[in-house]
């Protein structure tokens, strides 16, 4: 999957919150949210199609997300860390720790995310 730009990600996010739309529908949602004109919501939704991320379905040039928020997630995660940390997650994590502004709970979280992951890989 290629990367999505933040422009692509605007029209993705109605997609995974609502589901399959009209391009129709998003151009209105999008030009209330970020003040987008129809052409522009067309022009990105194109994009998207030719990435295939978004399929169109006819009549009424129905939109379907093809990705998912999770996998588009996974991706920029990892060119991030391959990008600026040499692949390294270690390295990620503690620079990410390092902004000490974890809530207790928060980092509660992330031990209990931890020790779930080492049971799930042995």
């Amino acid at each position: 999957m290629e990367k999505l730009f933040d422009s692509e990600l605007k029209v993705m996010e109605p997609l995974w919150e609502g589901g399959p739309q009209t391009a129709g529908e998003l151009a209105k949602r999008l030009a209330a949210a970020v003040g987008w004109n129809r052409n522009t919501t067309y022009t990105v939704i194109k994009k998207l199609i030719d990435k295939g991320a978004v399929s169109r379905n006819d009549p009424g040039f129905l939109c379907t997300p093809l990705v998912t928020r999770e996998e588009v997630q996974r991706l920029e995660t990892d060119n991030l860390i391959s990008r600026l940390f040499g692949g390294s997650k270690t390295q990620f994590l503690s620079a990410f720790l390092s902004e000490k502004d974890l809530t207790p709970a928060e980092a509660q979280q992330l031990r209990e995310l931890i020790v779930a992951f080492s049971r799930e890989k042995k």
